[in-house]
């Protein structure tokens, strides 16, 4: 019996100190990323006054996606005392592209009730791996749908893969990645969701945030601050619809503000205009 006790104190103790030893893997893993020194390849510190720079960004226009409440339009994004405004507000005018026996959300609407503004990263600045860092203050209000998030230059979505590194809507701030499920129409998601009041509530909300993504070739990892909110091993991102993966190519980023649709919930009682604040958008390379 006394040796029986024996062994089975020594298989315990091994398995408890490879279980250890595992986890001191991963975390080193992380560590790695994180301290590994980057060289800055692009960036906007939104230090002009008015229109973003158009040589870096591009800007959606209309209804675009999700059943949105709010027509998209460069007017409502500008620069001004070092930051980027993106500003959702309330309007009434007539939709151009309305069509009365349309079946199509987008040319369905007789009016335009709402407006805010979409940037994307023009696609010759595409990077792969390294490090994206943005700062930003969001306005934690129901009804609104900020988002800072990267799309794959290569494919339709989503099998060019969709990463977002901050979605806020339902008092929850999110982190996501996103691949072709197998008939390459919808999306299979990995998304982390985390309570405002977790964070800190409302006086966290009114405050800047850094948002990182980390990125190489075999893993990827969100942060918000310090705080590591989601993580994806790239050897099981393949798409199930044409096995490609999508997180091995160039990606660009979009800043936007969505109001309503899907998932941004009831604009009845939003104040409205809101502004969605970026200090700085940055790209960085792995130094060899």
């Amino acid at each position: 019996m006394q040796q029986f006790l024996k062994l089975f104190s020594v298989l315990y103790f091994i398995t408890i100190a490879s279980n250890c030893l595992f986890a001191q893997e991963l975390t080193n893993d992380s560590d790695t990323l994180k301290k590994k020194t980057y060289q800055l390849i692009w960036s906007d510190e939104f230090n002009i006054k008015g229109t973003p720079d158009t040589t870096k960004w591009r800007f959606e226009q209309g209804f675009v996606r999700n059943v949105e409440q709010q027509w998209y339009q460069k007017e409502n994004a500008f620069c001004k005392k070092g930051y980027l405004h993106i500003v959702g507000k309330k309007t009434d005018k007539p939709n151009p592209n309305y069509l009365p026996n349309s079946k199509n959300w987008k040319t369905i609407r007789k009016n335009i009730n709402y407006t805010a503004a979409s940037l994307v990263m023009k696609k010759e600045h595409a990077f792969m791996y390294g490090k994206v860092e943005v700062r930003a203050k969001i306005d934690a209000q129901e009804g609104l749908w900020p988002a800072i998030w990267t799309l794959g230059i290569n494919g339709n979505w989503p099998a060019n893969g969709e990463v977002d590194l901050m979605e806020y809507y339902d008092n929850k701030i999110l982190a996501n990645f996103a691949i072709a499920s197998k008939n390459g129409v919808g999306a299979i998601w990995d998304s982390h969701k985390r309570s405002l009041d977790s964070l800190g509530g409302e006086k966290w909300a009114k405050e800047f945030h850094v948002w990182t993504l980390i990125w190489n070739e075999n893993k990827m990892e969100i942060y918000v601050d310090d705080i590591l909110l989601n993580d994806i091993d790239l050897n099981k991102t393949l798409n199930k619809s044409d096995g490609k993966n999508p997180f091995k190519q160039p990606h660009y980023i979009l800043l936007n503000l969505a109001l309503g649709g899907d998932k941004g919930g009831s604009l009845l009682q939003t104040k409205l205009p809101s502004t969605y604040l970026i200090d700085y958008v940055r790209v960085y390379q792995i130094n060899n």
